[in-house]
C-alpha cells in the first residue's frame, strides 16, 4: 500500500496529466500562431494581382499551368478579392484568439478551458469518423485517436477536478 499523500504533493498521477495537458496546451498555441501567421500572410496578399502571383507559383514549382489542380489553384487565386481575403484574415484572427486563449487556460490549469478543449475535440470526432468512412487511411486514424486521447484526458481532468 503506498504510502497516504502530504497535503500539498501532487500524486504521479495527477503530475502524469498536468504534463499532458501542457502538452495540449503547446499544440493549441502553436495552431493558434501558425493560423495568425498565416491570417497575416493573407492580409498582405491584399491589393496584389493574385492571378499573376499564383500562375508565378504554378511556374516557379515546375507544375503543368494546364493540368487540373494548378488551374483551379490559379482560377481561384484570381477570383479572391480584397473583401474575401479580409473576411479570412479575420476568421483566422478569431480562430487564432480562440485557440491561444485555450491554450493560455489548459496551461494555468483553468476547467473552462479543460471543457472548452474536450468540447472544440468532440465536435470534430464525426467528422473525422466520416473522413476515415470514405478515405481510410493511417494518418486519418491517428488523427481521430489523438483526438480522442485529447477529449479523454481533458474528462479525466474534469472528473478529477469534481472529486477533488
Amino acid at each position: 500500500m503506498p504510502p497516504p499523500a502530504r497535503a500539498g504533493t501532487v500524486s504521479a498521477g495527477a503530475a502524469r496529466e498536468r504534463r499532458a495537458i501542457r502538452g495540449v496546451a503547446g499544440f493549441e498555441a502553436a495552431k493558434g500562431l501558425l493560423v495568425l501567421l498565416t491570417g497575416s500572410g493573407v492580409l498582405l496578399l491584399a491589393h496584389h494581382d493574385l492571378h499573376a502571383l499564383a500562375a508565378r507559383l504554378v511556374a516557379h514549382l515546375h507544375l503543368n499551368p494546364a493540368a487540373h489542380m494548378p488551374l483551379v489553384f490559379v482560377e481561384a487565386a484570381g477570383r479572391l478579392g480584397d473583401l474575401r481575403l479580409a473576411w479570412l484574415a479575420a476568421g483566422a484572427a478569431a480562430y487564432s484568439a480562440a485557440r491561444l486563449l485555450e491554450a493560455w487556460g489548459l496551461w494555468h490549469q483553468r476547467a473552462w478551458a479543460e471543457w472548452l478543449a474536450a468540447g472544440s475535440g468532440a465536435i470534430y470526432v464525426p467528422f473525422e469518423i466520416a473522413g476515415l468512412w470514405h478515405r481510410p487511411g493511417a494518418l486519418g486514424a491517428a488523427l481521430l485517436l489523438l483526438n480522442l486521447a485529447v477529449v479523454a484526458l481533458m474528462l479525466m481532468a474534469l472528473q478529477r477536478r469534481r472529486r477533488g
